[in-house]
Formats: structure tokens, sequence, C-alpha cells
């Protein structure tokens, strides 16, 4: 799988992209991930990427120019999923994240300021995505969010795939507890079925601990 990361600050990716499943799975060769500097695009001595917005406001808005070049620079970007990471963008669940995992390219455009022009959205981006119901400084962080819950469902990336099965929202509900040694801790004991060897009363258990914990802390889960 390809990813390209578009980005005025390719240095906060140096990082995260090179640990855990994400550093091992680049380094077997199952992810190609590139990060980009928009600034090689822009016209100017001053590598300006903003401009004031049409109409008055705060804030300072990022030209569209900048964008469409290094996205068009992108080798192969036109048959890309490419996709505007916004607050204003269709917000990220895992059946989202699985349809992406599909894809043999992904390019992600990670915006800066009070926003990205808007002709960006109308006319680069074919997606875009929130990761939740709030406002960040920038798009690197949401990128980087998308990335993981789109590269761990590739093939090969988790060791044991059977693990993405029963997870949090892959059946709809929340996952539920899990529990290791010792069976006892500071005075809390694993629940005695887990330890009992009725492999039908443990899935019983997990099942209904599934549906307790989101009908408590996500009943909006079970109404869909």
């Amino acid at each position: 799988m390809r990813v390209d990361v578009v980005t005025i600050f390719p240095e906060y990716f140096s990082g995260p992209l090179d640990a855990g499943l994400l550093g091992k799975a680049r380094a077997k060769g199952l992810l190609d991930i590139r990060v980009r500097d928009l600034r090689v695009h822009t016209t100017d001595k001053h590598r300006t990427v903003d401009d004031e917005p049409f109409g008055g406001g705060p804030g300072m808005v990022m030209m569209a120019q900048p964008w469409f070049e290094a996205v068009e620079a992108v080798d192969g970007w036109e048959r890309a999923r490419r996709v505007l990471l916004t607050p204003a963008g269709r917000r990220l669940d895992q059946g989202l994240g699985e349809q992406l995992s599909a894809e043999a390219h992904l390019i992600l455009m990670c915006g800066r300021y009070e926003g990205i022009d808007e002709r960006v959205a109308t006319g680069l981006a074919t997606d875009e995505i929130s990761i939740g119901d709030y406002v960040l400084a920038g798009g690197e962080s949401a990128a980087l969010v998308l990335i993981e819950v789109v590269t761990r469902l590739r093939e090969g990336v988790i060791g044991e795939p059977e693990s993405l099965v029963e997870e949090s929202f892959t059946t709809g509900l929340l996952d539920y507890p899990h529990y290791t040694r010792p069976a006892e801790f500071r005075g809390m004991r694993v629940p005695d079925v887990l330890v009992s060897g009725d492999h039908a009363a443990i899935e019983r258990w997990r099942r209904e601990e599934a549906l307790r914990r989101t009908k408590a802390r996500r009943p909006d889960l079970l109404e869909r």
C-alpha cells in the first residue's frame, strides 16, 4: 500500500512512522509511506502557502496553487484516493477505515491555519475526512490517526489477523474487558468464568460484557 502525506511540517512524521507496527510494516515492505513538503511547490522566495481570506475575517487561508501542484507531482495521483483532512469532512469510523484499506494508493492532505481554499476540496480531493468533532491545530495528527486505522487492516501488518475480528467497532459493539496474570491484583480478581476452562461460558460472558459495555458507554452503537 502506498500513502503520500502532503504537509508543511514533514518533520512531524519522522518518529511515529518508524515506531511500532507502522515501522515494522515499512521495514518489511508492506507499506510505502512518503512525506512531502508542500512548501517545495510555492512560487516566491518566502515559500508562502497562505494569504488573507476573501471577504475578510480572522486568520489566514492556505492557497490552492501549492496544493494542486504538490498533489499533481505525486506519481499516479489521478488514480489515488485523495483525502483532505478537515473538521468539515465525513467522520472517520471503522467502516470507512475498512473501505480505505482496500485502496492501493492514498494521498493525505494536512491543512493548517484557518483552512484551505475551497477549490482544493472541490477540484482536487476525492474525500474530506474528519477524525472527530473537535478542532486541531493542523491535519498532521489526524493523518497519523487515519494511517494507523487503515494500514493495520492490511494483510501482514498485524501479526495475528484473528485479533481484528472481535475488536471494538468491527462487530458493531465495544470490545469486552480483557485480563491477564495474575488472577488477583490489589484485591481485584479476574472474573471466575475466565479461569473456568468452559469455553462456551467464556464466549457467552464476553458477548454479554460487550453488550453491557456498549449499552452503558455508547448506546448510539446499539441503536444502529
